[in-house]
């Protein structure tokens, strides 16, 4: 088995959970530096004009350096009840979205100290109501490197979110979303996208389109699982 190591993040994007999904376990790095401008405190949902960047508000902003597991939420902000407006105007029409409005409604109601146990939390929401079972440890031990066999996400967790490298919408595996009449489809968002699109169904198309998900994102820069 792959041994995957991840970037704490919320509500991560389609290609890593089919990563992560395939290996079946991922280990959160807690000791690595918080890096601005990287997925640790933002996602992508689909909105009617296209991309909508929600971003998690943060005790002296965005240019600290410091451990990941000792990064503050700043609650002085209303985020949480921004971040859910945004998603119940994007979602509300989505085939899947009332079935989980409720669960997913608790989660944003609850104000979290830390960073990564609001992000902790996004991923035991989406692994349990994806149906996808992944195995979930962490590390507060730091290494810049790890051997061959080890797929660090981490490096792709700080590409910057709509700069080069971004995934083009023609080579990533399609399904439909609410607004892909007015924007086109919005290829490798937030796996909330996928859910509320497929539901029940979430956890067999991403195994279905694993190779096509983990072609477009990656590229020559596959991993193996």
């Amino acid at each position: 088995m792959t041994t995957v190591i991840s970037a704490s993040e919320p509500f991560s994007c389609i290609s890593w959970w089919a990563g992560v999904a395939a290996a079946g376990k991922v280990c959160f790095d807690y000791a690595e530096h918080f890096r601005k401008m990287s997925f640790r405190n933002r996602y992508y949902v689909a909105g009617a004009n296209g991309k909508l960047l929600l971003t998690i508000p943060l005790v002296h902003g965005r240019n600290q350096r410091t451990p990941m597991a000792e990064v503050r939420v700043c609650n002085r902000e209303r985020w949480q009840v921004q971040h859910w407006r945004t998603i119940t105007s994007a979602y509300r029409r989505a085939p899947f979205f009332e079935f989980y409005e409720e669960d997913l409604k608790a989660l944003f109601e609850k104000k979290q100290e830390w960073l990564i146990d609001f992000n902790q939390q996004s991923f035991e929401w989406l692994n349990r109501h994806a149906g996808l079972s992944v195995e979930r440890t962490v590390t507060h031990t730091f290494h810049e490197h790890y051997d061959p066999g080890t797929a660090d996400l981490r490096a792709i967790s700080r590409a910057k979110p709509g700069h080069p490298g971004s995934v083009p919408s023609g080579g990533f595996p399609q399904y439909r979303q609410v607004f892909s009449g007015r924007t086109g489809f919005l290829p490798d968002i937030s796996l909330l996208d996928l859910l509320f699109a497929e539901g029940p169904c979430t956890a067999s198309w991403l195994r279905e389109n694993q190779t096509g998900i983990q072609k477009a994102a990656f590229g020559d820069n596959t991993f193996s699982l």
